[in-house]
């Protein structure tokens, strides 16, 4: 009797341990906050396809970033990498190609300046786009001479526009491109 109850003693004192240490683990998971995201993290987990913020209904989308956010979202705009997949409302569709870390980072950054989504998805296509076919979809090099236009276009907001700003252009980064949001 006695070493059957040493023998429940250690397994009930071995348990514990087990409980402890996967509390220790799902402690250290980082999660991204919906109302405050990090995008330090944020792109790491779309980097690692792990991105796992749900908003306060249950939908898998997009966190809310807010103009304060640009700065840090532009560094990785030339980010040419290949994700597996980006949070979008759940009507949206990339339709075929690949999608690009700093694209869709783009993507993101047009979605602050105008408040709602910029398009069903990550993608930039010609001007001159009939649908959302890949022939139409930006090349890597494009995808950059894009990122090059919203850094220019974002440090040109830190200064006011005033009565002698003649450039059409002020507030729209991809003016003059041939380029635009599906």
């Amino acid at each position: 009797m006695k070493t059957q109850s040493n023998t429940l003693h250690k397994l009930g004192r071995m348990m514990l341990l087990v409980l402890f240490t996967l509390s220790l683990v799902s402690c250290n998971k980082e999660t991204l906050d919906f109302n405050h995201p990090d995008v330090d993290l944020f792109v790491k987990q779309l980097k690692a396809g792990k991105y796992s913020t749900q908003s306060p209904d249950g939908l898998n989308n997009m966190p809310k970033f807010a103009t304060e956010d640009i700065d840090a979202l532009l560094k990785y705009a030339e980010d040419l990498t290949v994700i597996p997949s980006f949070p979008l409302a759940p009507v949206s569709y990339s339709a075929g190609g690949k999608l690009r870390l700093g694209e869709c980072i783009l993507w993101t950054v047009e979605t602050i300046r105008l408040g709602h989504n910029a398009s069903m998805g990550c993608k930039m296509v010609h001007t001159d786009a009939e649908n959302y076919e890949g022939i139409y979809f930006l090349s890597d090099d494009e995808v950059l001479d894009a990122a090059t236009r919203y850094r220019r276009w974002w440090e040109g907001k830190k200064y006011p526009r005033t009565v002698w700003t003649i450039d059409p252009c002020y507030d729209e980064p991809l003016c003059g491109s041939g380029y635009m949001w599906w």
